[in-house]
């Protein structure tokens, strides 16, 4: 259930420094910071996905506004994989899980 999010890596002059363009807005027009995994307690989809990619690792801050995601990475840290988790946002059911039904 749930359609996966298109999304774009594009290139960015700064080293350690990963941006990513999707086909649907996260946070409307304002701005969303997130320095670590505590700033990332809400529900919203932002701060959903701020907390998927601190939990991934090698992530020192996220920066989302609107369909812009921008990552600064730990020092020695790649993107390898931040794509796919993206993607994988709304996805809720996944192979093999059964879905309740109440």
């Amino acid at each position: 259930m749930g359609q996966p999010v298109a999304v774009v890596q594009k290139p960015t002059r700064t080293p350690g420094i990963v941006r990513f363009e999707i086909n649907r807005s996260l946070t409307g027009m304002g701005h969303e910071r997130y320095r670590s995994i505590d700033d990332a307690a809400g529900d919203r989809p932002p701060d959903v996905l701020a907390r998927l990619l601190f939990e991934r690792g090698g992530v020192e801050a996220v920066h989302i506004f609107s369909n812009e995601i921008t990552v600064d990475l730990s020092k020695g840290a790649t993107a390898d994989g931040i794509e796919e988790l993206i993607s994988e946002l709304f996805i809720h059911y996944r192979p093999g899980v059964q879905p309740s039904i109440p």
